[in-house]
């Protein structure tokens, strides 16, 4: 029996010195599911920059809770299906928290995917973090106890929106023109059901749907648009579907304002400038540069100077880290099933301006303060621009977080 016990404590060693079991416990590994390459690799490769410059960060603090973070990366081409093979990839490879943000029709995939393997698999815990895809029904019929997501909904971007442009009096006619799949349908249908609320004088003189991220040339749409007679368009677009669209809109010279949720992704400021947009299109999101926050723009800062080839960033990432990690340390593992009910309510400054939102529990849905926006010539006193075009975004209002709190038709069923 000495033997034995000598033989088997010397195997345990030999197998931690070869960095077998002993490695994963020393690493908490993320797993990044988003488009790396195609259509989309513009857009996916800025949150695996953003990833590995959040990991980086805090692994120079001694990583969390003594563990080293490495993120690895799933390329799942913006296909659903695609997406199940890499997820199920990241769960085999010991993963247990996904990073997932492009294209709401991946987003509710992944979520039911994650949800099932949990039901299916009790103690092998598996979460969704959801950084961009914002379909409402992901926090309402669709919500699930294993996603979160730190993006407000298209449902509370458009109220806002609404809100701001409800004001405008030459507002008079609206073109709508969307992704043709379940986000670019949300974006559309809440743009119409609000506008009909509080502005019933508006005509809606385009309802326009394209492929995703298939388009090369928007010009034909940009046509349909400038016959149309539209002084507005509100668009759900982002990637090279939205500065594709921009491009076409400069070319043919169409001067309209432009309403968008995600006009400051990347791509978008460099075809706005080209364009020669300036203070034509808005955005909304949880924040901009040059807010004048300190904190933030230090890091900001760090980040797009570590990679100056792609400047452009997501707030909502550094939110939604900072987060989870207070979560795991907090609960003291990084088991989903642990620290999950640390995230639930938590309070915490958003990145962009310090002010503070919250992780509400009944439907897991962040809520922040948001920013509308507009792209101009830098002004006095603002230190950065956009994608290197001498341009930057400018306020044009502010949204507090209790403005942004829409009810939810959640009923999450709790392990």
């Amino acid at each position: 029996m000495r033997n034995l016990l000598t033989s088997t404590a010397l195997a345990l060693t030999v197998l931690a010195s070869a960095g077998l079991p002993a490695m994963a416990q020393e690493t908490l590994k993320i797993g990044y599911v988003d488009p790396l390459s195609g259509g989309g690799a513009s857009i996916g490769q800025i949150g695996m920059n953003q990833l590995n410059f959040i990991a980086d960060e805090i692994n120079a603090k001694g990583g969390v809770n003594g563990k080293q973070v490495e993120v690895v990366g799933y390329d799942n081409q913006l296909n659903p299906q695609i997406s199940l093979v890499q997820v199920q990839k990241a769960i085999d490879d010991g993963i247990q928290i996904i990073v997932q943000g492009n294209g709401s029709s991946v987003a509710v995939a992944v979520s039911d995917f994650v949800t099932k393997y949990n039901e299916r698999n009790p103690g092998a815990n598996i979460v969704h973090l959801n950084y961009a895809a914002i379909d409402p029904v992901l926090t309402n019929e669709k919500c699930s106890y294993w996603h979160f997501t730190w993006d407000a909904s298209a449902d509370i971007k458009m109220e806002a929106l609404t809100n701001f442009i409800k004001e405008d009096q030459n507002l008079q006619k609206v073109y709508l023109i969307s992704q043709d799949y379940s986000f670019g349908h949300a974006v559309a249908g809440a743009a119409k059901r609000m506008l009909e609320a509080k502005r019933p004088d508006v005509e809606i003189v385009g309802d326009e749907y394209h492929p995703l991220v298939k388009i090369t040339d928007f010009a034909p749409y940009v046509a349909k648009i400038q016959a149309s007679g539209a002084d507005t368009v509100i668009t759900g677009n982002w990637g090279q579907d939205l500065a594709l669209l921009i491009k076409a809109a400069g070319q043919a010279g169409l001067d309209v304002n432009w309403y968008t949720l995600y006009a400051g992704g990347a791509g978008a400021p460099t075809a706005i400038k080209q364009a020669g947009l300036e203070n034509k299109v808005f955005q909304i999101n949880e924040g901009i540069n040059n807010q004048g926050y300190g904190p933030a723009e230090e890091r900001a800062g760090a980040l797009m100077s570590r990679f100056s080839d792609a400047p452009v960033y997501y707030p909502r990432m550094f939110n939604m880290m900072d987060m989870v990690f207070a979560a795991i340390e907090e609960a003291g593992s990084d088991d989903p099933g642990d620290f999950i009910p640390k995230l639930e309510g938590m309070k915490h400054d958003s990145f962009a301006a310090g002010d503070e939102g919250f992780m509400r529990a009944d439907d897991h849905q962040f809520f922040q303060p948001l920013y509308i926006s507009t792209l101009g010539a830098l002004e006095d006193g603002q230190k950065f621009d956009e994608e290197h075009t001498g341009w930057g975004w400018k306020m044009a209002a502010a949204v507090p977080t209790e403005s942004t709190l829409l009810e939810t038709t959640c009923e999450m069923e709790r392990p």
